[in-house]
């Protein structure tokens, strides 16, 4: 007996359920692959009070010098560096203050430096998330101030953020710290 119409019909559409299905059920047996291990440069938040009680919050990135010279080396002197690893740091104050007695409205920010010898340039730039300093934009600084860089009481293999009641912050690495004053 001759195939009948209806079963050549029902013949190609098995076949395309088939076909494109078939794909889907293999990929849900594929084991998931393992999480990701934990960043090289670990993140790291600190939240303190500064003088006049604004809030401030510093999250950012901790990278390793691993015997490597820091600051005029990894870290070129004159450029735009996104101060840690990975995403940009940020920077969160919730009124606003002075920093190095410049007016900074409350706000969250993208904190870069480019690093110097002599002076550092500090700066809150408004496009707070952003991966490393590629993105960039000059156009978006809302504060700029400057500092001198001094040398660490002991050096420091990560890079690390800290400050303390006076609304001092502290940026430190290897053999080199930086301070500016927010109030």
């Amino acid at each position: 007996m001759p195939p009948t119409r209806t079963r050549l019909v029902r013949f190609p559409v098995f076949l395309l359920l088939l076909l494109f299905l078939g794909p889907l059920t293999a990929c849900s047996e594929q084991e998931k692959p393992a999480d990701k291990p934990g960043r090289p440069s670990p993140p790291a938040t600190l939240t303190t009070r500064v003088p006049g009680g604004a809030m401030l919050t510093i999250s950012y990135s901790r990278p390793s010098a691993k015997e490597r010279k820091v600051f005029g080396g990894l870290v070129p002197y004159g450029q735009v560096w996104r101060t840690g690893a990975n995403e940009a740091t940020t920077f969160t104050i919730n009124q606003d203050v002075t920093v190095q007695g410049q007016p900074l409205p409350a706000g969250k920010y993208a904190l870069f430096t480019i690093p110097a010898e002599k002076e550092w340039t500090i700066i809150f730039n408004k496009t707070a998330t952003q991966w490393g300093a590629y993105e960039y934009q000059e156009a978006d600084d809302v504060l700029r101030v400057q500092a001198q860089p001094g040398v660490s009481p002991q050096p420091l293999e990560r890079f690390t953020i800290t400050t303390n009641t006076t609304g001092q912050v502290t940026l430190a690495w290897e053999k080199t710290r930086v301070q500016f004053v927010v109030k």
